[in-house]
């Protein structure tokens, strides 16, 4: 018995080919066809980008929200992790104090020889420890309290979520029956409300003095000028709102770091991802933050000497 089996090719057939048949073959009405349609998939793609970045702030506020709650509510009824949240002040100050210093004193002598040599080329020396000294209070210490935060803490804990995400070990303590938020995020967030604004007064002092060090030692400003100068513009509102910023900018810091962290997939190169998004965000955030702060500051509270 003979079986005869009929293949069908889609392959051209050899021979001359027309110019609609050439067009047809190189794709020519697909080319047609996404030219005209194509700021549709664009457009489309921009929508989502968009609405997921809705969705990634939305689930951050919920994480914040709920944070929050169980900080409170647990520090009502007595049964916060106060053993949690010390380890995580701990780590916190090992990664960002002697940073803190190494980054402040740098920043001090910058200030002061910038503010210096403006001060003395206009011929007011005499204002230079106000200059240098709001500089450093008002916007040098929250920032560089954001950057260490971001940089050093808030990779720290993006990468250590991310880690026990992958591992599974989120997932089992919601099997377990206990809230990841309420057992690793809350205890850290308590952590950073009160480290912050040690971390900020520590900048704010080594700033001061090393500008006082090298306006007074190098630079020939008299020491009475300089803290005359500085005590008379420089009040305890610039202070608090140092310490105020410093606090926004650690929680947000935290946050994010927290968000991206109980978020990570795709194994080891997921979490690196995290934490690169981590520091990425929160520095940027707070540095936004920062601007909106600064100018609510600069009309409410205008800056009065005296």
């Amino acid at each position: 018995m003979c079986i005869t089996v009929s293949v069908s090719s889609n392959r051209p057939t050899e021979g001359p080919v027309g110019i609609d048949q050439q067009w047809g073959l190189w794709g020519g009405e697909q080319l047609v066809d996404k030219a005209v349609r194509g700021p549709e998939p664009l457009i489309r793609s921009a929508i989502e980008f968009v609405l997921s970045g809705l969705r990634t702030f939305g689930r951050t506020i919920q994480l914040a929200i709920a944070a929050f709650r169980f900080l409170v509510v647990d520090i009502v009824k007595l049964r916060h992790p106060w053993r949690d949240t010390l380890q995580q002040g701990w780590f916190i100050v090992s990664v960002t104090a002697i940073p803190a210093v190494l980054v402040s004193v740098p920043f001090g002598v910058i200030v002061a020889v910038q503010v210096g040599s403006l001060t003395q080329q206009v011929g007011a020396s005499s204002v230079s420890g106000a200059a240098g000294g709001l500089g450093v209070i008002r916007q040098g210490a929250p920032m560089v309290t954001a950057l260490l935060l971001g940089g050093a803490a808030g990779s720290a804990i993006a990468s250590d979520l991310g880690a026990r995400t992958i591992r599974d070990e989120v997932d089992a303590l919601r099997v377990m029956g206990i809230d990841p938020v309420r057992r690793l995020v809350a205890p850290r967030l308590a952590a950073m409300l009160a480290l912050t604004p040690l971390l900020c007064m520590l900048i704010i002092f080594m700033g001061v003095f090393t500008g006082y060090v090298i306006a007074v030692g190098f630079q020939g400003v008299t020491p009475g000028s300089y803290l005359s100068a500085f005590a008379a513009f420089a009040k305890m509102s610039d202070l608090w709102v140092a310490i105020v910023k410093s606090i926004i900018f650690g929680i947000i810091v935290l946050i994010v770091a927290c968000q991206r962290g109980l978020e990570a997939t795709s194994g080891p190169r997921g979490v690196a991802n995290a934490v690169n998004a981590a520091v990425v965000i929160g520095v940027i955030a707070a540095f936004g933050v920062n601007l909106v702060i600064t100018q609510l500051v600069s009309m409410f509270i205008p800056t009065q000497v005296g």
